[in-house]
């Protein structure tokens, strides 16, 4: 005589529910997949410096370079012909172009704006983001006029706006503010408007953190000795704080930010949820300078399998709420997406 299945003692416990099944294979795992990490997810920054033929590494970002602008335009070929929507382009400023206002930044033959229409020229199916801030260009480091040992406000976002239209008349496609000045998106879109520029946007860095984990960045653009002992803590937000941050957020989006950004990435998951979840805006995180650092350091001493990481922190990004990630890991990463 044929007996039934042998069920459990106790069918209360036997498991009905199996989350181990669609685990099996890989493709069931694909098939129930809920984020998509994809290379139109990706935006690479990349650091610009003087010369010709020039690069040069920086030493605490492993993998990382400071190039010369025939490179950058080669570079941003490379990005363009893998599918890297767009490239930010952040400059190395010669020290004897440094001056307390930061004069430079709105001279429109400067590092940046050679960049941009060197890259504009060769690559125009190629977004080009152009930070919008004074730290690269002055003697103290800061991202704004210093009156007083204090960081003007008003004063600053003049020089922003002043910034944001030559890189615009370069022809930057996304202007990025990453200075946290009150005011200053709402100065920038009018201007750009009022200038012919209307078409171009405007990726507010919303919520930007007062961070340690910038370090390795203000090596590579030579702002750290400027900065010295300072710090940015009267405008970049208190890293304990997560209310100010949707406030800060939701003055950028009135003011007309067409894209917002959280930066830094991984410790601050938790903002870039809540600004997705709050204000359904295309979000945008940046993966810093420190946290690169971190995981390409651990990486290149064999203590992390760095492909592994670097796929999980940037699906961690989108799974948080992130449309999209600035990430050194760009290309790398665009091309193992790119594989399959």
């Amino acid at each position: 005589m044929m007996s039934g299945p042998r069920l459990s003692a106790n069918p209360g416990a036997y498991p009905l529910t199996r989350l181990r099944r669609n685990r099996r294979d890989d493709w069931s795992r694909r098939l129930v997949g809920e984020t998509r990490l994809g290379v139109e997810d990706l935006i690479w920054p990349v650091f610009v410096c003087e010369g010709d033929g020039w690069r040069e590494p920086v030493e605490s970002m492993p993998g990382v370079e400071r190039l010369s602008i025939d490179f950058v335009v080669e570079a941003a070929g490379d990005a363009a012909a893998l599918g890297i929507p767009a490239i930010a382009l952040f400059p190395v400023v010669d020290p004897d172009r440094k001056t307390p206002d930061g004069e430079e930044s709105a001279n429109p033959d400067n590092l940046v704006c050679r960049a941009v229409r060197a890259v504009a020229e060769a690559h125009d199916s190629l977004g080009i983001v152009c930070d919008v801030a004074l730290d690269p260009f002055t003697t103290h480091g800061q991202d704004g006029l210093v009156r007083d040992g204090i960081v003007v406000n008003d004063e600053t976002v003049q020089a922003l706006v002043r910034q944001a239209l030559v890189q615009a008349e370069a022809g930057c496609t996304v202007i990025a503010p990453s200075d946290m000045m009150d005011g200053r998106v709402g100065a920038i879109r009018a201007a750009l408007d009022a200038d012919g520029h209307e078409h171009v946007r405007i990726m507010s860095y919303a919520a930007k953190y007062a961070s340690a984990f910038y370090g390795p960045f203000r090596d590579a653009v030579g702002s750290a000795a400027q900065l010295g002992q300072a710090d940015k803590r009267t405008y970049q937000i208190d890293p304990a704080n997560g209310d100010e941050a949707l406030r800060e957020v939701a003055l950028d989006i009135a003011e007309g930010a067409d894209m917002v950004m959280v930066k830094p990435g991984m410790p601050y998951l938790d903002i870039v949820h809540r600004v997705k979840e709050a204000f359904g805006m295309p979000t945008y995180v940046y993966q810093v300078s420190g946290e690169y650092a971190m995981l390409a350091g651990a990486a290149a001493r064999g203590w992390l399998d760095g492909e592994r990481v670097m796929l999980e922190s940037l699906s961690a990004f989108k799974r948080a709420g992130a449309d999209g990630v600035l990430s050194y890991f760009a290309v790398q990463a665009a091309r193992r997406l790119r594989a399959g």
